[in-house]
């Protein structure tokens, strides 16, 4: 190896060394505190703590970077800040911590993939180099969108299988006698052990509620930070129940019966993929095996039997 190749393997020893004590005392953090914050607020507002700090302790790590890529105007009104909302991350940092994150990436990983093929002393070169190097800034730079779309998934799949419960659940409430904003919050306190983002969303419109906003303002927010269409229906029809007059309760008990049909159709929907997914690995990975077992030992046979009485007839 060159010198240059050299400097930079001990650039990079150095660089990882530095980051991996930087990582020990960041996630090691202060553990009796940790324990009395998990005793005073519960699981789910301690899982909601410890991800904001997780957040804050990114964007500060990785501020001076984030300028790179960060844009410098229109971040408010853009769609990368509803997905963030979609995702549940609510923390001030939170964009600090992704455009910081694609940028360390989209340089930290071409420097390791540099790394790693000098040490396995590659014969890549030129054009090559170049390829493998501009492949692992690509992922680097994208790799945070990935993640960010996996989160708003998962969120969103949450929040749609664990809605109509909650429908049935404020139906029971508005027909015992509640009001709507009444409901909203028992519904919040008892769905907060099943799906902690839903109980999230609708404790957010009771305190909307509280702070003087419209009624259907709230309810259109609600729509906007979840991003799901069975929500956003269930926006619509409680504005226009409200608008018309009509029994909320009798409202809430057909569009629960049309989510919980919805969500059994999707559930059938998947499992009809089923056999569409296993089609390819059957046919490139299970029956080659398959023919290799059944068909093994009668080819050895022919091999060692028939094609030398063959051959012996022939002559």
């Amino acid at each position: 190896m060159t010198m240059l190749q050299l400097g930079f393997l001990a650039l990079v020893f150095i660089a990882t060394v530095a980051l991996a004590l930087w990582l020990i005392q960041w996630v090691g953090g202060n553990a009796t505190a940790s324990r009395l914050r998990r005793v005073v607020s519960g699981p789910v507002a301690t899982a909601t703590t410890s991800t904001e700090r997780w957040i804050g302790r990114m964007a500060h790590a990785t501020r001076p970077f984030a300028k790179l890529s960060a844009p410098e105007e229109g971040y408010e009104t853009s769609a990368l800040r509803r997905r963030f909302v979609n995702a549940g991350i609510r923390n001030a940092a939170s964009p600090a911590a992704f455009f910081g994150a694609k940028t360390v990436l989209a340089i930290g990983l071409p420097m390791l993939t540099f790394a790693g093929l000098t040490l396995v002393q590659t014969t890549v070169k030129g054009n090559s180099l170049l390829m493998w190097l501009l492949c692992a800034a690509a992922l680097g730079y994208y790799l945070p969108n990935l993640v960010l779309s996996h989160l708003v998934k998962i969120r969103q799949r949450e929040i749609f299988e664990n809605f109509p419960d909650a429908l049935d659940l404020m139906t029971v409430c508005v027909e015992a006698g509640l009001g709507t904003e009444a409901a909203l919050t028992r519904v919040a306190d008892d769905m907060v052990h099943k799906s902690a983002a839903l109980s999230d969303e609708l404790r957010l419109v009771n305190l909307e509620l509280r702070a003087g906003a419209p009624r259907d303002r709230a309810l259109r927010n609600l729509a906007i930070r979840t991003g799901v269409e069975e929500v956003d229906g269930f926006v619509s029809m409680i504005i226009q129940a409200e608008r018309f007059g009509t029994s909320i309760a009798q409202s809430l008990r057909v569009h629960a019966d049309m989510l919980r049909t919805r969500r059994r159709q999707r559930a059938e929907e998947a499992a009809a993929k089923i056999a569409l997914k296993l089609l390819f690995p059957l046919i490139f990975f299970i029956f080659p095996s398959l023919m290799l077992v059944l068909m093994g030992p009668a080819m050895i046979q022919i091999y060692r039997v028939l094609l030398p009485t063959m051959a012996g007839s022939g002559s």
